[in-house]
């Protein structure tokens, strides 16, 4: 298209064309032409509620529908033509239609705005993409659950500060992410009943003295009500924010899990083996299984944090109603949903090829003092000692093994006693891993029988 094209789209307040510097910095079709199918389907609601009310006459409506269903069909052949002096993905839809149907596309923006139709368009496409999360973790927790599953009484170490802690089972530990991510999938949910309400029909920022029927719209493109503020449905971004901000911290959650791979999968750890689809080789290294997809999810995360923060300066000093500077909500918001989708696809891939190595996990589950804890337990319940006095034996006890260069369950009775006289040899039943973890049957411990119960309940939550 021509500089004359665009100011026939502009009308005629412009005397002259953009040079190509301001049409550079203007246009969006390079990346919001991502929304055409949201965009067309608003302007097919938006031409129907038109002829329903009797602004438009039934035979431009029935123009209007046929025509913007070729422009669909174009666009989904990777026939249309996008022309970036036509700047947004709305005007490229419109001209198309004109060159199409002739005078009765002029008449589909009656009682509509580009305001309110860009934040319809956008507010659909977030909504999609609110969609598509919500079935990606949905199918992550299940697989997580199978692990849990498969695994809730392979024993394995509890760390805290990267240092071995208590004993735990496998399943609580893929238990433990199925609620981090549950909570992601309840954020998602919450966050897309919040924002299912129409802009379309506030206009430019006051509404339309049109009789149009905001209802039908609303209804027609699966909104649960029209948006009840014309100046806040048009300047809104909440939607996009909470999108990048549940983006944020279920990719926070991947990255930790993601970490925990990269550790988990190395030589000194064989704690899993990561299958062959998602690791990669060394160039130079034959030995080396790469943990590639694991690390990649754990370097998403800048990107949607960085995302989040700079929709958040965009915003943060707009007046309402809306401003150009809106215009550079989009493209933080595609990036952000495609490197999300990327990395939940990814991490969903890992948790359903990854082989736990049991016998690496028993054997480091009884490694580093992990029982120590329930020696102390031992001490308070059976003798009856305060805990910090049983604390202080313990740590004498974790010494003196360290000293001799054995685990708490190689001392003898009689070196027991020397930390105090009234350990009985019943004290070894609660120094085995297994036997630890078989223990902590408080809810939401790591017994075995705890695990199979959360399996069980959150199954029931997702059937």
């Amino acid at each position: 298209m021509t500089d004359k094209s665009a100011n026939t789209m502009w009308g005629g307040r412009f005397a002259a064309g953009p040079d190509a510097i301001m049409e550079a910095i203007n246009a969006s079709i390079g990346f919001d032409q991502r929304m055409a199918s949201q965009d067309i389907a608003g302007s097919r609601a938006h031409a129907a509620m038109l002829g329903a009310t009797g602004i438009l006459g039934n035979k431009d409506v029935e123009a209007i529908r046929e025509g913007l269903l070729t422009v669909l069909s174009e666009i989904e052949g990777g026939t249309f033509a996008f022309s970036t002096a036509l700047e947004d993905i709305h005007m490229n839809v419109e001209a198309r239609l004109k060159e199409i149907i002739g005078e009765p596309a002029g008449r589909l923006h009656t009682g509509r705005s580009r305001n309110d139709q860009v934040a319809t368009d956008f507010k659909l496409w977030v909504r999609d993409q609110f969609d598509a999360a919500e079935g990606a973790l949905l199918s992550l927790i299940a697989a997580l659950l199978d692990q849990a599953e498969a695994g809730a009484d392979w024993v394995m170490p509890g760390f805290t500060h990267l240092q071995t802690a208590q004993p735990v089972t496998w399943g609580h530990h893929m238990m433990a992410y199925v609620e981090m991510f549950g909570r992601d999938l309840s954020r998602v949910r919450d966050a897309r009943v919040r924002m299912n309400e129409s802009p379309l029909g506030a206009a430019a920022l006051a509404g339309t003295s049109f009789p149009i029927d905001r209802d039908m719209t609303a209804q027609a493109l699966g909104f649960e009500r029209p948006a009840a503020n014309s100046l806040d449905a048009v300047s809104d971004r909440d939607f996009a924010l909470e999108f990048l901000s549940t983006a944020s911290i279920c990719a926070m959650h991947l990255s930790r899990f993601a970490e925990e791979l990269v550790i988990w999968s190395s030589a000194q750890f064989r704690f899993v083996t990561l299958s062959d689809r998602f690791s990669t080789g060394s160039s130079i290294m034959p030995q080396k299984k790469n943990p590639d997809a694991a690390e990649l999810i754990r370097a998403k995360v800048g990107r949607i944090f960085g995302a989040n923060t700079a929709l958040m300066m965009v915003m943060k000093g707009l007046p309402l109603a809306y401003s150009k500077d809106m215009q550079e909500d989009k493209e933080q918001v595609f990036d952000a949903a495609d490197n999300w989708m990327l990395a939940l696809a990814a991490m969903d891939g890992m948790v359903r090829d990854m082989t736990a190595n049991r016998e690496s996990l028993a054997a480091a589950a009884g490694s580093g003092f992990s029982t120590a804890t329930d020696l102390a337990d031992w001490l308070v319940r059976v003798l009856g000692l305060p805990f910090r006095d049983a604390h202080h034996i313990t740590g004498a006890l974790v010494a003196m093994a360290e000293t001799q260069g054995c685990d708490l369950p190689d001392l003898t009775l009689e070196q027991m006693k020397s930390a105090h006289s009234g350990i009985t040899s019943d004290v070894f039943d609660v120094l085995g891993v297994e036997n630890s973890v078989a223990s902590r049957t408080s809810y939401g411990g790591t017994a075995p029988t705890q695990v199979l119960a959360q399996v069980a309940r959150w199954k029931e939550m997702l059937s």
